[in-house]
């Protein structure tokens, strides 16, 4: 049977891990977590878009988590999809990658196929993971084994856009690398692109995440001046949705979240910066004023307290949702968690309600989930929506709210609405 390894189980490695073996590979999960390898073995998924009958399955395939290397030297393709957080200065830290390729490096054989799919600054694949990879193993990635880039274009939690129905990118190292991961994500990918080279590849994810980011903060920015001019933001972005061309709509929200946009476009400033010596000045306004949302947010909050003749401190603020996304239990760089650090600064009795969630962490302190709506809706001085969860009644919340603060415009009159 063919064999894989795909590097790192999480939000991009699991469900690929899950096509590949539905498309009849013998998949090995390699994570360097013994919690996360012993769960999956078990058939517990802690990847919203993979379910227990979707790993199950899986185990029956034939696939199998582990924290040993060794399933390198028994497979033909090895996909690295390891986390790459910025570092403590902005720049991108590849850490994790470098220890993927120093783990794969050595148990590399002729013809193996090495993907990268993590998210990183162009020039990666050539200057980061080739060197390693050939020093480790022996080989020359261009005569002896295959190496390229293939993006990773994961939307966790849509029912519409999954691995198979979504265009996959791959930027080979040379072309028979090309062909040999075309070939590859073929088998289970209705469409594969290819690329002229791995740093079109990467340069290719950066603009599809450096245009959202950009065009959210056109919307925020736009959110701001609006109310202060009083206009209606939400009833300009359903007028201009009418044009059938010329227009894509963004609309606006507490902060951006999720590993994507926050992060992505910031590997290419950074890149820029680096090997330019100038600043990507779109890139650098788009972060400024997409990560000012949640202190907006929270001076909202203030003037609509102050309406009601309350202050902050010692008000009882709701907030509902606190997940980076509708519909999914994923936390990361969820703007709620800068908006909570701000508003207990401020004084503030916090408390939350996610039907995804059951603990949340805000730095040190555990946030108060609230067991009933029905009781602590009321109870409120105010109500405020970051996430619009499908299971959110947003009349009955309106309505029984003594205040309500609506951040994602989807909810009826009555709400105060960002």
């Amino acid at each position: 049977m063919k064999s894989a390894t795909i590097v790192g189980q999480g939000y991009v490695g699991l469900p690929l891990a899950r096509a590949a073996s539905e498309a009849g590979w013998h998949v090995w999960g390699l994570d360097q977590s013994t919690s996360v390898v012993e769960s999956l073995n078990q058939g517990l998924s802690h990847v919203d878009d993979v379910a227990a009958s979707d790993l199950r399955a899986m185990l029956e395939q034939g696939y199998r988590a582990t924290t040993n290397p060794v399933c390198v030297s028994e497979s033909s393709v090895v996909i690295l999809c390891v986390p790459t957080p910025l570092g403590e200065s902005g720049s991108p830290d590849l850490s994790a990658v470098r220890a993927a390729c120093e783990q794969v490096g050595p148990r590399l054989q002729a013809d193996d196929l090495v993907i990268l799919e993590s998210t990183t600054y162009p020039g990666t694949t050539e200057k980061v993971c080739r060197p390693i990879l050939e020093q480790e193993s022996g080989l020359s990635a261009l005569e002896d084994f295959h190496l390229a880039y293939s993006p990773e274009r994961v939307d966790p939690g849509s029912k519409h856009h999954g691995i198979e129905n979504t265009p996959k990118l791959v930027g080979g190292l040379s072309p028979a690398a090309s062909s040999a991961a075309t070939s590859f994500y073929s088998e289970f990918v209705e469409e594969v692109v290819p690329l002229s080279g791995p740093r079109e590849a990467e340069m290719a994810k950066l603009l599809e995440n450096t245009f959202r980011h950009i065009n959210i903060a056109l919307v925020n920015e736009m959110a701001k001046f609006c109310h202060e001019l009083g206009i209606d933001i939400w009833e300009a972005i359903r007028g201009a949705s009418t044009k059938p061309f010329g227009f894509m709509k963004f609309t606006p929200g507490p902060g951006v979240g999720g590993h994507c946009i926050p992060i992505d476009p910031n590997y290419l400033s950074y890149e820029v910066r680096h090997q330019l010596g100038y600043p990507f000045r779109f890139v650098e306004l788009a972060q400024e004023i997409n990560s000012s949302m949640p202190s907006y947010v929270a001076s909202r909050l203030t003037e609509i307290l102050n309406q009601q003749g309350k202050a902050v401190n010692g008000a009882s603020i709701l907030l509902l949702g606190v997940t980076y996304k509708a519909n999914v239990a994923d936390q990361r760089e969820a703007p709620s968690v800068p908006l909570a650090e701000i508003l207990a600064r401020r004084g503030a009795v916090l408390s939350f309600h996610d039907p995804f969630v059951e603990q949340w962490q805000v730095g040190e302190a555990t946030m108060p989930r609230v067991a009933s709506l029905s009781e602590a809706v009321p109870e409120a001085d105010v109500v405020v929506l970051l996430q619009e969860h499908s299971s959110y009644d947003l009349d009955w919340l309106v309505s029984h709210s003594e205040q309500f603060f609506d951040t994602r415009g989807v909810a009826p009159e009555g709400a105060h609405r960002l």
